[in-house]
């Protein structure tokens, strides 16, 4: 008889996730992590810190703001100590909290990095010292995915960051260079940005936030523009050395020499150009799981691997790389370890960018269609028109929805402007409904607040937006 029905490598959002509801549903559960509590990547090293440092930024922000509405504070006093303390409490109370509710579901937490030993045995070596051997019926791998540092920006010197470096806050840089137009690099840098530190941007690609819509991404770019020192596009940084007096980065683009100076010299480099999935689990060879050749564990819409006994969840699996595509995905392969009949089939993964400001979308993208030359029906609000985004003084966001002109239902959501990210998830909502515009035109929303303004995109798709006039076409 097996030790444990299922064990969970990896205790980040989709491992606990996947353990706990296998612990709610009767089975022998133990969840495996090098960390003290579960929590993973995004709640030690990611997500939450870096939403702690944002929520400061964006009150830094406001305070700057404030100034045009007649109140001034002066210019703030920074405390790092202090500052790095707030953010480390999240993380324990979030953490202590994640290590309480796996002793109340009796969860075996073992402390220590999992190597498989074949199809049904896992090997721990444990953080206090030792080896642990557990049998098992089942497995889900959950081990995540770590920052990617290409060959050209690998450099062994403490002042070239990556995302978790960048999150310790070392100090606050007079200069730092952010590598990466993407989320991550965007995030950090506005940090440092609002912190005091001159931050400029390179990104190798023609527009920062690859793949999402440019509408959306414009708003996002006219203010990163006010807030960072530069922003280059079509650039790559080619070549990094470390100086006495910084980082010396070599660029290569068109307008390298003419607009951008080739050589410049940053107090701090952070390298956010994306993540890469951390399928390196030792003894993996030894089973049947197959690993395909970007690295990712191949896995089925049940989240089985070719190893029957052996299932795997998250950014190891595949793209988006996203804590609440993990939780779901944990929670599909428990169920089916369970012997429910399900599979992971979303309509919508939302996708938050906690800039400011926000930036958020669901289902199908506008890029998306065009790529695949599906005629949508495209309907914005623009928040001009919100008496809520007035009030805020932050008009320059906006709402917009892909509809399909035949069926009238809603394919895609997407928002620009503060507080995108809580507003998406009715977007998510209409989309897995099979809500059409319909629905959400006769949805009656609270005014005065920025969710009218998903109201009103479908207003805007039948020529009828109370605050925007644009007749429907015949």
């Amino acid at each position: 008889m097996a030790d444990v029905q299922v064990v969970v490598i990896g205790a980040g959002p989709g491992g606990y996730a996947a353990a706990f509801l296998a612990a709610d549903l009767g089975l022998k559960t133990a969840l495996v992590d090098p960390e003290i509590n579960p929590g993973g990547v995004c709640v030690y090293r990611g997500c939450i810190p870096s939403k702690a440092l944002l929520h400061v930024a964006n009150l830094l922000a406001e305070t700057r703001h404030a100034e045009a509405w007649g109140v001034s504070f002066g210019e703030p006093k920074i405390d790092l100590a202090k500052l790095r303390a707030f953010k480390d409490n999240v993380v324990k109370r979030l953490t202590g909290g994640t290590g309480l509710l796996a002793k109340s579901r009796k969860v075996q937490y073992v402390q220590g990095r999992g190597e498989m030993v074949d199809a049904h045995t896992l090997r721990v070596k444990l953080a206090a010292g030792g080896e642990q051997t557990l049998t098992f019926d089942h497995a889900i791998i959950a081990t995540g995915s770590v920052p990617a540092v290409p060959a050209p920006l690998k450099l062994d010197d403490p002042r070239v960051m990556d995302s978790t470096s960048a999150l310790d806050l070392p100090d606050i840089p007079k200069s730092m260079l952010v590598v990466g137009g993407g989320y991550i690099g965007l995030e950090l840098g506005s940090v440092y940005a609002a912190l005091g530190s001159a931050v400029s941007v390179v990104e190798m690609t023609g527009g920062l936030l690859p793949g999402a819509d440019r509408d959306l991404v414009d708003v996002l770019a006219k203010r990163i523009g006010q807030t960072m020192k530069a922003v280059w596009l079509n650039t790559r940084v080619v070549q990094m050395k470390a100086e006495a007096g910084g980082i010396r980065v070599t660029f290569e683009g068109d307008k390298v020499g003419s607009e951008i100076q080739k050589e410049q010299v940053f107090d701090r480099v952070l390298v956010a150009v994306g993540r890469r999935p951390n399928a390196s689990v030792p003894g993996l060879e030894a089973t049947k799981v197959v690993v395909d050749p970007r690295g990712f564990i191949v896995v089925d819409d049940q989240m089985r691997t070719a190893e029957p006994s052996i299932f795997a969840i998250g950014d190891v699996v595949g793209e988006p790389m996203l804590a609440h595509k993990a939780s779901h995905e944990g929670r599909t392969a428990v169920e089916v370890i369970a012997g429910e009949k399900v599979a992971f089939a979303p309509k919508a993964i939302p996708a938050v960018v906690f800039t400011d400001p926000e930036l958020a979308w669901a289902g199908l993208t506008e890029t998306q269609a065009q790529k695949a030359g599906r005629t949508v029906a495209i309907a914005k609000f623009p928040w001009a028109a919100s008496g809520r985004a007035l009030t805020l003084d932050r008009a320059d966001g906006l709402t917009k929805l892909l509809i399909d002109p035949a069926t009238e239902r809603i394919l895609g959501v997407g928002l620009v402007g503060p507080n995108a990210g809580e507003l998406i998830a009715e977007g998510v909502l209409a989309i897995e409904m099979g809500a059409n515009a319909t629905d959400l035109k006769l949805s009656i929303h609270p005014h005065p607040t920025l969710s009218e303004t998903l109201m009103e995109s479908a207003e805007v798709f039948f020529g009828q937006s109370t605050h925007v006039y644009k007749p429907k076409r015949s």
